[in-house]
This record gives C-alpha cells, structure tokens and sequence, in this order.
C-alpha cells in the first residue's frame, strides 16, 4: 500500500471518529424519534420482554424488533445516555462505508495503486453527504435498515461475481439472506422491495435470467429462517400485530389517500440536491466516466451497472409512494458513492480534472461562502426576530466551521495533485460536522429538547409521584424519569393504537379527568408539557405549588 492510501486510510478513520463517534453524546435527545428509540429498549430491558415493544407500557406496533434488540445491545453495553441511544446509527454508517470499500476492492485491481485509492474515496464521499451525516448521529431506525440493505445487495452481488454453485457463492448468498432478514426484523416488507427493484433488474441486465431463480432461493429461504422466529412469537402472544403492522405501516404509510407524511411525487427531486452535498455540484463530472465504463464486462463496469439499478429504481420507488420522509432515500446514498468515485476515476485517469468538476467545486465554494455571509447577519440583526444563538462562543464555532469548509474547497481548486485535490474536497465538511453536535440553535434545542428541565429534577420524583404528560412529551417523560405508568393528557399520537387495549384503559385523560386526578392527589402530582399545552389546561387545573420552565416555546415542570 503506497504511503497516500496509508494516509487516505487514516484519514477516514480520522473522519469518522470526528464526525460521527466522539461527540455522539454531547447532545441532548430530541423528540419524537431519539427519545422513542430509547425508551422502546428501556422497557424491553426494565421490563423483560423482548418480543413485543413498548412505550410507557402501552404496546407499540410501528416496528418489527430489531432496532429495539441493537439499541437494547448498546444500553447494556455503555449505559442508558445519549451515546449509546446514538452509537447503533453511527455505526451503521461506519459499517455501511466498510462494504461500499469491499464492493470497490472486488472491482479493482488490488495490485493497481490508483484503484486501491478510490476504493478508498468511496466511503470518503459517502461519510461527507449531508444526509448520511444527518441521519447518522440521529437515534433513528433508517441508518440500521439501511446498513442492512446494503449488506444484502453487496453479498449478492459478491455472490454473482463469485464461481457458478462454488462454496464461496453459497456462503455470499448465505450472508445476504441473513442481513434481509435483519432488514425485515427492523421495517418490515421494504426489506424485500429494495433488494429486488436493485437485483433482479441488474440480472436481467445481464441476460443472467436463470440466475433470477438459481441464486435467489437461498437467501429468500435464510431470510425467511432468520425472521420467522420472532415473526411467529409475536403473532402467538399479539395476534393483531401483524394486521397492524401491514396495513397501517405499509399500505397506508405508502398508498392511502391520508398518508403519513404525504408529499407530491417529485418530493425527492427536490431535496436530494440538498442531501448529497457537498457532492451534488461535482456529480456532473462523473456523469461522462460512468457512461464510458457502463457498456464493458469486467467486474468494475458490472459494479457500475447494479449501482445504477440501486440508486434509480429504490428512488423512483420511493418517489411513487404517498407518504414521504428525507430518511427514506437512506439506501440511495452507498451506491451514489461507488458511482461518484467510479465516475471520478474514469474521467482523472483519462484526461485529469475536468472543468465540471473544478466548477462544481467553485460553486459549492461559493454556495458555503454565501452562508458564511449571510449567518453573522441573521445572529447579529435577526430573521423575522429569530438569532440563532446567545452564545457567542458557538457564534465562532459556527464560522470558523464554515470557513473551514471554504478554505478546503478554495485549496481543492488550486491543488494540481488529483488525489490531494479529491481528499481535500472531501475532507472540506469534516470540522463543520464536528462543530454541529456543540452548536444546535437556543430555539431548537427548546422546542426539541425537554431532556434537561428532566433531568434538573429526576432526583425530586418518587414513585409515589404521579405524572401526567401530553403526548409529545411523552416518551421524553419516560426515559428521563425512567417511568412507564405515565397518565397522557390530550391527543394521543402514536399512542392511540396501544390505548385502545382493556388493560390500558384509564391511562389517556382529559382535561376533567386530569384535574380530578390532580385534586385526588394533592401534593403527588407532576404535570410535564409543552408550554402552549399548559397554557390553554391551566385555568381548568388547581393552581402549582411549584412551576418551571425551558423557555417561552419550551416544556413546563409543574407541581401541585
């Protein structure tokens, strides 16, 4: 290995650890979804059922098991904080990056200098896209599901490179089975939608058409043994779980006139120029060395091909359904990668460093320039009377992150060294990334963060205490005061399925019945809500004997 790989190799692990491992836990839990990927595996733990999820005791359908088992794992192992509720999603994306270079080092040369470099430059460009670095420090499913999609199509495909019937293809296809089914245990039936919208047009792209039934029935029949365990306790001890599950998750998540989350079809177009910064303006050139390659027969140009089917077809099929999350087109992002670098090193070994990409670079320079503007404006005069921070310690922080990200870009441009001019554009985001866990806005950290109102008074709350919560304080309720018998005033949510079982009956209030409940128990009762919630029950409620809060669009603490 020459000593520019050693280097590119040290500074992707440099790049992870940076961006993604060691300021995991210096931000607090955000809600809905961090504080709900916490408390799920809290209570499989405290309780000790690990087959049917639950939040505040109430059952909770929206997700098969998985997830909850991986972040279950990572309690045990670092304690119940914010690092461990976050360490499962990190680490997805590390794992995810390990097979985009194992794709990249099938299809090289391994004796090839230049190949060994841009097998390195893969994971390079998918550490440094905005949404991989997003939703990889979130407490989110979509990076583990993704993690698994992705090891299930790169060990098929390992497995279709592999010798016809030998041990070595068998064992691939064995492995890609077993991570479908992963798949499946974490978000259900698009654990079989997206392997197949990738692989069986890229076979038949090949003309391999007996292979669409030879190769696949192995996996299909792991995956099947892997979930069907699980699959078969949950339906003996919840029978309704999978009726749920189907219809409410799949069908009408995906197909119904009142989706979740529903947006038009061009949705993803829209926004996944945003997404794949800061590679979004240089993708054009790619674009000639990918077209050069996609036509020829060794394993490199077949790469190309299956990433092509894996990029477009899960994204258009994402595109066609009703409901829509940015989250959703997680999987589009390791074929992206090995295309860009593809692309990337047909187009500088042939003829250097085109214009498009030296004008992709100087757009995204100047595009950070303008934020780099325009961000001491809006802390310093406001925008509609929002300033970011009060701290001006983060102010800096902020600038000198997205200077740092200009100065890279500028150093890019100038560089006559392909490689340095790659891992310079490449490493541009990295002190940005790091400086966000530090730098969250006041309000959003307000708004999304009642962790540390909870915390200033975990100690001060017995059991004997009583506590009621709206539901979007809910699961935040749960996990900081480490209870499970939480009284929800107002609208449900997410509850409402769980609520409509006899042994949860009496848990959801309204505002009558929780002020009865407060007058019953005088000197017991603990109200957490967010404030514009307690504003309009407050003249219905006995008055507190102690009242706090985070701020004027924040969370209240009140005792009475």
């Amino acid at each position: 290995m020459s000593n520019i790989n050693k280097s590119t190799v040290l500074l992707l692990i440099s790049f992870f650890l940076l961006a993604y491992i060691l300021p995991l836990g210096v931000r607090d839990l955000v809600v809905p979804d961090e504080t709900r990927y916490a408390e799920v595996p809290r209570e499989m733990i405290a309780g000790g059922d690990w087959t049917t999820p639950h939040i505040n005791g109430l059952r909770y359908f929206e997700k098969p098991v998985m997830g909850y088992w991986v972040h279950a794992a990572s309690l045990k192992a670092f304690g119940e904080n914010n690092f461990a509720v976050r360490f499962p999603s990190a680490l997805s994306v590390g794992l995810s990056a390990v097979l985009i270079f194992l794709l990249m080092r099938n299809a090289g040369r391994r004796e090839d200098e230049e190949d060994g470099f841009y097998t390195l430059v893969a994971p390079l460009i998918f550490l440094s896209c905005f949404e991989v670095f997003g939703v990889g420090n979130t407490a989110v499913l979509d990076n583990l599901f993704s993690f698994f999609l992705t090891a299930t199509i790169a060990w098929f495909f390992l497995a279709s490179e592999a010798v016809p019937g030998s041990r070595r293809e068998k064992i691939r296809l064995l492995a890609s089975g077993v991570f479908c089914g992963f798949a499946f245990l974490t978000k259900g039936f698009l654990a079989l939608a997206v392997p197949v919208l990738t692989l069986a047009p890229y076979l038949i792209l090949e003309r391999r058409y007996k292979d669409l039934f030879r190769m696949s029935w192995l996996p299909i029949l792991t995956a099947v043994i892997v979930s069907a365990p699980w699959g078969i306790m949950i339906h003996l001890k919840e029978p309704d779980f999978w009726h749920f599950f189907f219809w409410n998750e799949h069908i009408r998540r995906f197909l119904a006139d009142n989706a979740q989350h529903r947006e038009s079809f061009w949705f993803f177009f829209l926004t996944a120029p945003a997404m794949f910064i800061s590679w979004t303006f240089v993708a054009p050139a790619a674009v000639r060395g990918i077209a050069a390659q996609f036509p020829g027969g060794d394993s490199k140009n077949r790469l190309l091909r299956v990433s092509l089917c894996w990029l477009a077809l899960p994204f258009l099929f994402f595109s066609l359904s009703r409901g829509k999350l940015l989250t959703y087109i997680l999987p589009c992002f390791p074929p992206f990668a090995i295309l860009m670098a593809s692309g990337l090193r047909h187009r500088f070994k042939t003829s250097g460093p085109n214009r498009l990409f030296q004008g992709g670079t100087a757009v995204t320079a100047i595009l950070f320039a303008v934020i780099l503007l325009a961000f001491p404006l809006v802390q310093f005069f406001g925008f509609n009377g929002f300033r970011p921070f009060r701290e001006s310690w983060k102010v800096m922080m902020v600038i000198n992150g997205l200077a740092f990200f200009v100065l890279l870009c500028v150093w890019s441009l100038k560089s006559r060294h392909l490689r340095v001019k790659l891992l310079l554009f490449g490493t541009a985001p990295l002190f940005f990334f790091f400086i966000v866990h530090f730098t969250l806005p006041d309000l959003t950290r307000e708004v999304k963060s009642p962790g540390p109102i909870l915390e200033k008074y975990r100690q001060s709350v017995t059991r004997d205490n009583i506590i009621i919560s709206d539901e979007n304080s809910l699961r935040a309720v749960c996990w900081y005061l480490k209870r499970s018998d939480v009284y929800i005033l107002g609208g449900s949510g997410e509850m409402n399925y769980g609520l409509t079982y006899p042994d949860a009956h009496g848990r959801q209030l309204d505002v009558k019945a929780a002020a009865d409940l407060i007058r019953k128990n005088p000197g017991k009762t603990i109200l957490v809500a967010r404030v514009r919630n307690a504003a309009k029950w407050q003249s219905q409620f006995p008055t507190p004997v102690f009242q706090d809060q985070n701020g004027p669009t924040g969370y209240v603490f009140w005792r009475y």
